[in-house]
């Protein structure tokens, strides 16, 4: 069965001024950049979007933009992270009449939910919209787990069609999840990709996962890897990996990734400023000039934005 959300899938950035104003003609280069390394979708409002900084009035201008630009060339995927049922819903029914196909949602994190409730909040958000929706599980940052047998029982409701595991350690959860659809879910219409900047990307397709939602600072340099990979050519995709993992690494820093991520994008010639929006924290000099000197190592290539 194909599936909507599948394969490469970055989390876009919101490039901001100086002043911290949106920056939508940036964001449009970053989106055209993301199509030009053949991505099979993006998403917004992940958590490497700095979401979590924006109004409701700049979320409709940033996706807006984003779906402008796609033209429909690839699924575009909308995070919720509403922290109630009625505040999710208003967000998913927001990011669908902006023109998301899929929705990425959250569970609640303020109040921890029992898993009778996260199945009814996954049921209702699903019920309230006609696009996907995928669930989040990222205990890290809400501090709530989905086993894998809460993860197949979601599996079963209508309009849920996917699950992003960022739950640590991720390949051995992947391996679980599938291992849990195939005994529950009679179909193949269920999706596992992981996260965490595609960190253990290789292991996590090794064990089922069939995509992967990293930043978006790197889609040309891991979509070949990708390739190399579901050819079969594994030693050539854990090589190439290799080269790019100071890179991952280097994103997934607590407080600075969202720096990170900007600042390799103002390398790149693709947005302009890395400002980003408090609690993100910016780079402080030592730190810039340790990101600039890996990237000198991986001599990137030129972006045609």
């Amino acid at each position: 069965m194909s599936h909507l959300v599948h394969g490469l899938v970055p989390i876009l950035a919101t490039p901001f001024t100086a002043d911290g104003a949106l920056d939508l003609p940036g964001l449009a280069r970053l989106t055209r950049f993301q199509l030009a390394a053949g991505v099979d979708g993006v998403a917004t409002f992940g958590m490497a979007s700095e979401g979590f900084a924006l109004t409701a009035a700049e979320r409709e201008r940033v996706l807006a933009t984003i779906v402008e630009v796609v033209d429909g060339a690839v699924p575009v995927v909308a995070g919720v992270n509403g922290t109630s049922t009625v505040v999710a819903i208003e967000q998913a029914r927001a990011a669908q009449d902006g023109g998301a196909q899929a929705l990425m949602v959250l569970p609640p994190f303020l109040v921890k939910p029992s898993a009778p409730q996260l199945v009814d909040f996954y049921g209702d958000v699903a019920a309230a919209v006609s696009c996907e929706v995928m669930v989040q599980d990222a205990p890290g940052a809400t501090g709530v787990a989905m086993p894998p047998a809460l993860i197949a029982t979601l599996a079963g409701l209508d309009g849920v069609t996917s699950v992003k595991v960022e739950a640590p350690p991720t390949a051995p959860k992947v391996g679980q999840v599938v291992e849990a659809l195939a005994a529950a879910v009679a179909d193949d219409g269920f999706a596992v990709l992981g996260g965490q900047n595609s960190q253990f990307v290789l292991e996590e397709y090794h064990r089922g996962a069939i995509g992967t939602m990293p930043a978006c600072e790197f889609p040309d340099l891991l979509r070949p890897v990708l390739a190399d990979w579901e050819a079969g050519r594994r030693t050539e995709a854990r090589a190439a990996f290799a080269r790019l993992t100071p890179l991952v690494l280097f994103g997934l820093q607590p407080g600075i990734a969202w720096a990170v991520h900007k600042e390799v994008l103002v390398r790149r010639g693709i947005i302009e400023t890395a400002t980003v929006r408090s609690p993100a924290a910016a780079l402080d000099e030592a730190t810039r000039a340790s990101l600039h000197t890996l990237l000198d190592e991986l001599e990137l290539p030129d972006v045609p934005v």
